[in-house]
């Protein structure tokens, strides 16, 4: 069961934050859940003030005046002004991603709604971004919003209209569904899970390449039976009561073929489960779910198990 009752919502005054609130308050809306926008003050380093910058500590200074962020923050809240969801707002001090995750652990959030800029270059190489720093970090669910994602006005508000759940049939893949199956069912969403197999690699031309051919049409003939038979299992028979759901495989790799078939349906939204198994993976956030948040152009929902 899900249930989603405090969300945060980072802001940094951004059209991108903008853009995020509205999701944040329209998820808190189906869920009836409280939405706390955050700003975490960056620190200055002391250095700043030294006239010999290497002689001094980076020691935090707050930068910011809190009643002008409290001001900036409430003239952001009242452009989503006409619903019912309780709006609250929240300063820290610190570098935004992690004062970001440890708001929503201390908080003990269900859910982060943050925007993102869409930058390019090298720094969205170096994950050099607040938001997949957040990624990273967070324990909870994070729903990624990036500017290619429609704006939503109060004419038309958002909504989801189609979701794609890319599932492996992982414990947090499985964890993701569910998330899937709640929103389409909140939402009045039709719902596509997809079930992408990654293919055998053909080896370089030595010996007989027809057999090597051949085990390789086996082994995803074999990948795509066993597929069909996970995916009408992992759907449980009431979820057709309330949703469309369709159910399909692709071979390939796995973030073209995510966001291949969520161009193709319009998507409005694509949920992916996160391994995040041990320090590596956290680092690197798991490439598949780090390509699909760079370059989709609908929000992205990731899932931690």
């Amino acid at each position: 069961m899900i249930d989603i009752r405090r969300i945060l919502c980072p802001v940094d005054f951004s059209d991108s934050s903008q853009h995020a609130l509205r999701y944040a308050v329209a998820i808190a809306q189906w869920y009836d859940a409280t939405v706390t926008m955050f700003h975490a003050c960056v620190p200055v380093p002391m250095s700043a003030y030294a006239t010999v910058a290497s002689m001094m500590p980076a020691l935090p200074v707050g930068g910011e005046n809190d009643k002008e962020v409290r001001d900036a923050m409430k003239n952001l809240a009242s452009s989503v002004e006409g619903t019912s969801v309780p709006l609250d707002i929240a300063l820290g001090e610190g570098y935004p991603a992690a004062a970001i995750a440890e708001k929503a652990a201390e908080a003990k959030c269900d859910l982060i709604v943050i925007g993102t800029h869409g930058r390019s270059g090298f720094e969205r190489l170096m994950l050099g971004s607040v938001t997949e720093k957040v990624l990273r970090k967070a324990r909870c669910p994070v729903l990624t919003v990036p500017p290619k994602a429609g704006e939503p006005t109060a004419a038309a508000p958002v909504t989801f209209k189609r979701i794609v759940c890319a599932i492996d049939f992982s414990d947090c893949s499985m964890r993701a569904l569910e998330y899937a199956m709640s929103l389409a069912q909140e939402s009045n969403a039709a719902l596509i899970v997809l079930h992408v197999i990654e293919p055998l690699p053909l080896r370089a031309a030595e010996g007989d390449s027809f057999s090597e051919l051949k085990l390789v049409k086996d082994y995803v003939a074999a990948a795509e039976e066993e597929g069909r038979a996970l995916l009408a299992a992992a759907i449980p028979a009431d979820v057709h009561t309330y949703c469309q759901v369709e159910t399909v495989q692709t071979v390939g790799k796995p973030s073209h073929e995510i966001l291949r078939l969520a161009a193709t349906e319009a998507s409005d939204l694509i949920i992916l489960g996160v391994h995040g198994r041990n320090p590596v993976d956290l680092l690197f956030f798991g490439s598949t779910a780090q390509h699909v948040v760079r370059e989709a152009a609908c929000p992205v929902l990731t899932i931690r198990t």
